[in-house]
């Protein structure tokens, strides 16, 4: 039940994230809402599992629109992983540390993604791309975290408690 809920929620995020969000991009600028899934689970389940929906996340955008295969699978499964190392450190229930570690983790991304795009590329308008891109997408990622998280932390909940209910021995 877990996977295949997973699984929707992953295509679907990706669906959104491709076609209906175009519509609330400021100034060119979308929340990435695929690393805030990422996040989101691996916060909410730990690192392997945040790992394994970065993994699928990243895999999705590498078909569709990368040109390397596997870079944003691996982006994916490194935030993942790295952001499920501190799950038992926080409250579920409270939403700075998900936004806190949804802003450090676009802000990561979106950087790695520049170093390895354009820098190598000879783009050296490191100040422009931070004050144009990378900042305000994590400003605006770390924004709708909130509604995302919450949403993502009630799906949660519905299936521990369909788990508790179904593995229950005694």
């Amino acid at each position: 039940m877990r996977i295949l809920t997973t699984s929707i929620i992953i295509i679907i995020n990706f669906i959104l994230q491709t076609t209906l969000m175009q519509y609330i991009q400021i100034h060119g600028i979308l929340p990435n809402t695929a690393v805030i899934l990422i996040v989101s689970y691996a916060l909410l389940r730990g690192s392997i599992e945040g790992a394994v929906v970065g993994l699928f996340a990243g895999l999705l955008q590498d078909i569709f629109f990368g040109t390397a295969f596997g870079y944003f699978t691996f982006l994916g499964m490194a935030t993942g992983y790295l952001a499920g190392r501190s799950n038992r450190n926080f409250y579920r229930e409270n939403y700075v540390m998900p936004i806190m570690l949804c802003s450090i983790a676009v802000f990561l991304y979106e950087t790695a993604i520049y170093l390895t795009s354009f820098l190598f590329r000879g783009h050296l308008n490191i100040f422009y791309y931070f004050g144009r891109t990378i900042l305000p997408e994590t400003v605006y990622t770390a924004m709708f975290t909130i509604i995302v998280y919450r949403i993502l932390f009630s799906v949660n909940e519905w299936l521990e408690l369909k788990e508790k209910y179904r593995y229950r021995l005694f």
